[in-house]
């Protein structure tokens, strides 16, 4: 059955294969903050971004040399905002708390800045989303959301975007909603706002270590639409709540209709399969989906006809998060080690080390 089929069906459960053999892992760079997303350029260039969650950090987007050592990108500036100095500088030009940085095929590097520190409030004028040009190293646009796009307790994660670069899609994990973005126009939508499928599934119970992740006071995660990607042939946008185990998707053309409103948008929403708990998508140019597996701390791979696979499993990949296409075809893999940051263990403050890994696929 191929891929489109499996698409087109409504909760299917995901048939999980038995582990390949002779993947293999090496560690890039290893971060003494918390790392989330990755980005890989297509001259092998590669990009990280640290979230300021627990505590403040130095360096918020970073390019990572070869060596492994990092330096602030594009420049000291942009990442010079600290949680003590937030009167002082302006945080519509500065990086307040990245989440997550993707490098497209037209020579950019977007970041994608929920502006809310700690987790928390999103600043006024502090969500946005930057492109970067790679030949220059210089800031070339900045897209500010205000509070119809990003409200207070919202907290955008993750983005993808259309073959032709025309649009860009946005999770917020904070809220439950989707973001549209028309990259030439500058406008940005709001979609689904707390529905079923962009919200937590509160039947989900995160496990890692054999046991649920908890607060110390008892509160488990719960974190909305997280994952995002494109299907293969481009004509549909899936997602997944991070604390949830259902793959939802709608048409693109749906969501990029002038005439879409909230009611036509939410009733193109279908259901692809039922997963488990999930950080992260990235679709590979050959068109298999790997799936991040915090729980299990691995890797998977749904291939062409559906199945799903372990790609790689290793204790060492605690807590895997997001994933970049080299030109090579290996992947860049971010382990932020969620399960051991001070929510869930206060006793690790400041924060925890966490890795940039390289995975054959």
């Amino acid at each position: 059955m191929k891929l489109r089929l499996l698409l087109a069906a409504a909760a299917l459960p995901l048939a999980v294969a038995s582990p390949a053999h002779g993947q293999r892992i090496t560690q890039v760079a290893a971060f003494d903050q918390e790392v989330t997303g990755v980005a890989a350029a297509q001259d092998g260039r590669m990009f990280v971004n640290f979230p300021r969650w627990n505590a403040d950090v130095p360096i918020s987007v970073a390019e990572v040399r070869r060596d492994g050592s990092i330096a602030a990108y594009p420049n000291v500036e942009w990442n010079s905002w600290r949680n003590s100095s937030s009167s002082q500088i302006d945080p519509r030009t500065h990086f307040v708390n990245v989440q997550s940085v993707v490098a497209d095929k037209k020579g950019n590097l977007w970041v994608l800045d929920p502006g809310a520190p700690n987790a928390e409030k999103v600043l006024p004028g502090a969500a946005k989303l930057v492109r970067i040009d790679l030949a220059t190293n210089q800031v070339a646009r900045t897209y500010a959301f205000d509070e119809t796009v990003a409200p207070a307790d919202s907290y955008l994660n993750d983005i993808r975007f259309t073959a032709d670069g025309r649009y860009a899609f946005m999770t917020d994990s904070g809220r439950g909603a989707l973001v549209m973005l028309d990259i030439e126009s500058g406008v940005a939508t709001r979609v689904l706002d707390r529905h079923p499928s962009t919200m937590m599934d509160p039947t989900v119970l995160v496990a890692t270590d054999g046991r649920p992740l908890r607060r110390p006071d008892g509160r488990q995660p719960m974190f909305h639409a997280d994952s995002i990607e494109l299907s293969a042939d481009g004509q549909y946008l899936l997602w997944q709540a991070l604390t949830g185990k259902t793959i939802y998707r709608v048409p693109v053309a749906q969501l990029t209709r002038p005439d879409a409103t909230s009611d036509s948008i939410a009733r193109s929403v279908e259901k692809v399969a039922e997963n488990r708990v999930a950080d992260g998508y990235l679709r590979l140019r050959d068109g298999r989906l790997l799936i991040t597996a915090p729980e299990e701390n691995a890797v998977r791979v749904m291939g062409p006809d559906g199945t799903v696979t372990t790609l790689v499993q290793d204790r060492r990949l605690r807590w895997p998060d997001s994933m970049a296409e080299l030109p090579d075809g290996q992947v860049l893999l971010t382990t932020s080690r969620i399960q051991d940051n001070d929510w869930f263990k206060p006793d690790n403050r400041p924060g925890v080390a966490t890795q940039l890994w390289r995975v054959r696929p």
